[in-house]
């Protein structure tokens, strides 16, 4: 069978694993809890409230787009599609392991799978030139708006991740408090993003880390630092984006 064929019906196979996996950890659920009860359980700032967390439905519709797309007769020699389609295997077998092992809350070994999801999306990121290439509308929408999203919430989520297995280990955070080193990566998260906007000007990415930050604020809205710190940091990458659109522009002469 031709490679790119074996490679198209292998990023389908992935995707719909993963759709499985995510089922069935919630609806079993996979040891007795669903994602949110043990997401809830640990007293961690850096978490946005439950509604937030229904971005994975966009996501994954997201990414049925995606592998319709890619699996098309016309797509089978993309040099784009090619470069990135076992890079997302990888991520979807990541994705899946993570579940599990965050289910079982075995935290530590979550962060090793959650850095393979995000290595590999920053892969693709890369690979895709998001930001930085022309493409057409149909890659645009099925391609890069997909990856970008999953990026933007991978990378808070990735966050989130690290800070329950310091809680987890009993980390003393240097003497500092939780709500502080919440406040310290809220702005980590800020600085990350608006980098994207002014060297990539994506907005898909940008419009996840508001959702997240604004989810922050409601969430942790009994702890004033945390959400404070989310709501100024949701206010400057909204700045920041609008301004980076603005001298985009091009100047309208008189």
């Amino acid at each position: 069978m031709n490679k790119d064929i074996v490679r198209q019906v292998i990023v389908v196979i992935a995707l719909a694993a993963t759709l499985a996996v995510n089922y069935l950890a919630n609806a079993l659920p996979i040891n007795g809890q669903t994602s949110a009860e043990v997401a809830n359980r640990l007293p961690i700032y850096f978490v946005p409230a439950n509604y937030v967390f229904g971005i994975w439905g966009i996501i994954y519709i997201l990414l049925i787009g995606y592998a319709v797309y890619q699996a098309r007769p016309s797509q089978r020699e993309n040099p784009q599609l090619r470069r990135i389609g076992y890079l997302f295997v990888l991520s979807s077998i990541a994705n899946s392991a993570w579940l599990v092992l965050f289910h079982y809350e075995y935290f530590p070994l979550t962060m090793v799978a959650m850095v393979v999801v995000l290595l590999s999306l920053i892969g693709i990121y890369l690979r895709l030139g998001i930001g930085k290439t022309e493409v057409s509308g149909a890659e645009k929408w099925l391609t890069n708006i997909p990856f970008s999203v999953y990026l933007g919430w991978i990378t808070v989520a990735t966050i989130a991740n690290a800070s329950y297995v310091l809680y987890d280990t009993n980390w003393d955070g240097f003497g500092l408090s939780g709500a502080v080193w919440a406040t310290i990566m809220l702005v980590v998260a800020a600085a990350i993003t608006i980098t994207i906007i002014i060297t990539r000007r994506d907005i898909a990415y940008t419009a996840v880390i508001v959702w997240a930050l604004v989810g922050i604020v409601v969430k942790q809205s009994g702890t004033a630092p945390v959400a404070i710190t989310a709501a100024l940091m949701a206010a400057a990458v909204i700045g920041a984006a609008v301004v980076t659109s603005l001298r985009a522009r091009p100047a309208v002469r008189l």
